[in-house]
């Protein structure tokens, strides 16, 4: 069972975050932590333009895929969080990324987040469980989690916003 006296303090810190960047940052570092994994992204949806990215990558500075491309992005096609423990003989499983970086994913977690609209506005992916595999219990406790941050990232993502345009309006 995981200790969720330090998920209520990771929440005070997650609240006091102004940047998107701070924000991604203090999760994926939270997340790690309570998953045992090596890496943690948090892919941002920008529906606009049929993509995902994420800034925060552990070992590479950003990464951008097309929204249905990769784990990721059916999970954002299907709305559901998924375990993938064997991602080489997964055909969603982008391989490239792990050439690119010379990281050799073992196995991957996903889950959506979801703004109050119900929209989905990220998908919380770590890898490398470093214990073994992902399990049920892992999901379910990262559907927790994902609900948890919802709130804060969807208020820091209003104002990472609100700070751009008033940046470009001075």
């Amino acid at each position: 069972m995981k200790n969720f006296n330090e998920i209520a303090e990771f929440g005070q810190k997650l609240m006091a975050q102004t940047d998107l960047e701070s924000a991604l940052i203090l999760i994926a570092k939270e997340a790690k932590k309570v998953l045992n994994a090596e890496r943690c992204s948090l892919f941002i949806v920008d529906a606009e333009n049929d993509l995902l990215w994420t800034k925060i990558s552990d070992g590479i500075e950003k990464i951008v895929i097309g929204i249905e491309s990769g784990v990721v992005g059916d999970t954002y096609k299907k709305a559901e969080a998924q375990i993938v423990n064997n991602p080489y003989e997964d055909p969603r499983f982008l391989p490239a990324i792990d050439k690119k970086t010379g990281y050799v994913t073992r196995n991957i977690i996903t889950v959506p987040i979801y703004n109050s609209k119900r929209e989905m506005i990220g998908i919380l992916q770590l890898l490398n469980k470093n214990d073994g595999d992902f399990t049920q219990e892992d999901l379910e406790f990262i559907n927790f989690f994902g609900n948890y941050i919802s709130g804060s990232l969807e208020l820091v993502m209003i104002l990472d916003t609100q700070n751009k345009q008033e940046a470009k309006e001075d």
